[in-house]
């Protein structure tokens, strides 16, 4: 059914949502971000599922956005580049409007989409090993469609700190800006996020999903406009002339023109 992604459920219907491309440090590619999507809302639709922990196989939770997928974006039509936002954006949607508790369990890297995924998710336990950055800028990109998400979970006075400088990050200060709810040891993490998903198995699953419902409507607005908007951002950036340099610097490994 999947080949980027892999589910497993216990019999308390504890999903484990897998990245499962631990060769690539689960860098999003078209195929996860669809298979994602897909995953998000079959868990949400299906009864005998009570909570969902995204967690990432290998070193790295997620280093983000597939440079190979980003660059074919940029060389793409511009209906095939909007498809391409417009995908993100639903995988990122689908999982914060899941119906089910979503705890993140976060390790080695967290970057880029990486920290969209966080900010989607209810919990986020990181390991203190962990480091996380929102390095866009650095390929001439701009953190546009997960934009929403981390404002929504930061507030913008936090976000300021770490949205446009492109720095990384410990899990210390990732606790601080609001992305993680705190931070253990790695050999911990499990026992952590264990401690997050039991109490979730003690309320209603309708009254749970309600109340996660409520949190959403009375928050930070993230509607169509938005979502929209975000699109249109990052579709901007991909037309522009500094990702193209960005990018291709990278794989020339090679620092790109606006760096001395």
């Amino acid at each position: 059914m999947f080949e980027t992604i892999r589910i497993e459920t216990d019999p308390r219907g504890v999903a484990t949502l897998w990245l499962a491309r631990p060769d690539k440090h689960n860098a999003l590619s078209a195929a996860m971000i669809e298979e994602l999507t897909r995953a998000a809302r079959m868990l949400g639709e299906d009864e005998q599922v009570r909570v969902v922990i995204l967690a990432g196989e290998g070193v790295s939770f997620c280093a983000g956005g597939d440079l190979g997928w980003m660059r074919q974006q940029i060389g793409a039509d511009a209906e095939t580049r909007r498809q391409g936002a417009r995908a993100l954006a639903g995988m990122l949607n689908a999982l914060n409007v899941m119906p089910k508790p979503l705890i993140g369990r976060v390790h080695g890297n967290a970057f880029g989409g990486g920290v969209g995924m966080m900010a989607v998710c209810d919990v986020a336990i990181a390991s203190t090993e962990a480091k996380f950055g929102l390095t866009e800028v650095k390929l001439g990109l701009i953190p546009a469609t997960i934009g929403p998400y981390v404002l929504a979970r930061m507030g913008e006075d936090r976000a300021r700190r770490v949205f446009f400088s492109g720095r990384i990050f410990d899990a210390t200060e990732a606790v601080t800006l609001n992305l993680a709810a705190r931070a253990v040891p790695a050999a911990d993490l499990d026992a952590a996020v264990e401690a997050e998903v039991a109490p979730f198995l003690l309320g209603a699953p309708g009254a749970i999903a309600a109340a996660k419902a409520q949190c959403r409507a009375l928050g930070p607005r993230i509607d169509e406009s938005v979502i929209d908007e975000s699109v249109d951002r990052l579709v901007s950036a991909w037309e522009g002339d500094e990702a193209p340099e960005g990018i291709a610097a990278f794989f020339d490994k090679r620092k790109p023109r606006w760096q001395a």
